[in-house]
């Protein structure tokens, strides 16, 4: 007997067996499922996380500093001269100054909002490629005298000014100080609260001198590309332990490591929660074989008559493990159209883009066949080992 009868006898013995066959292929759609739809979701959510951070600027570099004392820190003209004495591995640096403002106009009454103000040199807007909607974005003079100048998102420009165009050489009073609006950047997300487009910018020496501590201890630079972000890392962890001496008090982060770090972190996070998902295949390949083992006792007879009438042992045992095979693959089959089904629903209420990966679906149609075939193995064995004789005396 071969592949193609042994095939034709299983799938006579699932249509004839309905809702048993259904329930045995539950474990197997349920466990493909999940782990096809996980899969997908894990794919696309790292894929947001990295879109996210590449917009930010892969080439982009953090320094941090805590301060030393008067003469264990870094000043900004320092950090100018290190980065244009390195022009093969920097382009631009920008000092960060981060201040708490209430936001409110001349007009607005007590009306007011609480926005983070940043202070920055001119060059922040080419290493974060800001772009402009209005006006312009804060220049060298704004920083080298210190003017009360600032850039604001559309959140603000909407919420102060009813339009972005308008906004543009008003005042905004940052903490009861006026300050001349003199750049809109362009609209990047939904224009609220805390949002890509709550931002407001202001010469980092104006920021200095209103900061309680008047000291900088952040710095934003850019390397040349990708390629030299470890060397340029390594270039100013050289300047800080000259300047500060202790690693302690200062941190030298790349967003390409970030990157890095964010997918080794969801490739761990999609591991376990697939292998935690593989727990239902399991139970599946157990509830296969739980069935099989009942239809060999049901079709005992049917086996003995086979048997007497010349069927040898690899025949019982292709009959049996195809069985099983079939059963699992057409749970796979349907487990597969459900993962997808499911991931596409996930991706459209999720807002991001979640495609089933092919080699998920492929990995998970094998694993279903294999688990078929091995755990209908140990019940073929069984049917392939009867005594004739007895089986056919079997009631």
């Amino acid at each position: 007997m071969g592949f193609r009868k042994c095939f034709s006898m299983a799938l006579s013995s699932i249509i004839n067996n309905k809702m048993r066959s259904f329930l045995t292929m539950l474990g197997i759609i349920i466990g493909i499922a999940a782990v096809i739809i996980l899969v997908s979701v894990m794919n696309g959510l790292t894929g947001e996380v990295t879109s996210t951070f590449q917009e930010m600027g892969t080439n982009t570099i953090t320094v941090s500093i805590r301060s030393r004392g008067t003469t264990k820190k870094v000043e900004p003209q320092e950090m100018f001269d290190w980065i244009d004495s390195n022009t093969q591995l920097f382009t631009n640096v920008s000092p960060n100054v981060t201040l708490s403002g209430t936001l409110k106009t001349s007009d607005s009454g007590d009306d007011s909002i609480t926005s983070s103000c940043t202070g920055v040199a001119e060059s922040y807007a080419d290493i974060k490629n800001l772009e402009m909607s209005f006006g312009r974005f804060l220049q060298y003079i704004d920083c080298e005298r210190e003017l009360k100048t600032c850039v604001i998102g559309t959140y603000q420009a909407l919420y102060f000014f009813n339009s972005a165009s308008a906004a543009l050489d008003k005042e905004l009073k940052i903490n009861g100080v006026p300050y001349k609006i003199v750049g809109v950047l362009e609209q990047t997300e939904d224009s609220t609260q805390s949002s890509a487009d709550d931002v407001v910018y202001i010469p980092y020496t104006t920021a200095a001198k209103a900061s309680v501590t008047s000291t900088i201890g952040s710095y934003t630079v850019s390397a040349v590309n990708e390629d030299v972000v470890t060397s340029a890392v390594t270039s100013l962890k050289v300047l800080l332990q000259d300047k500060i001496g202790d690693s302690d008090y200062y941190t030298v982060t790349s967003m390409l490591s970030m990157i890095d770090n964010m997918s080794s972190m969801m490739d761990s996070m999609g591991t376990v929660l697939i292998a935690i998902a593989a727990i239902s295949l399991l139970v599946g390949g157990i509830g296969i074989m739980n069935i099989m083992l009942v239809s060999v006792t049901e079709r005992t007879r049917e086996i003995g008559i086979r048997k007497s009438l010349g069927a040898k042992h690899k025949h019982i045992m292709m009959q049996f493990v195809i069985e099983a095979g079939t059963v699992s693959c057409m749970g796979g089959i349907f487990g597969i159209i459900l993962g997808c089904v499911v991931s596409f629903a996930a991706g459209k209420v999720l807002d991001m883009a979640v495609v089933p990966s092919v080699g998920a679906v492929a990995v998970a149609f094998f694993v279903s066949v294999g688990i078929g075939v091995a755990f209908g193995f140990l019940p073929a064995r069984k049917a392939a080992q009867l005594n004739p004789i007895d089986a056919l005396k079997f009631e």
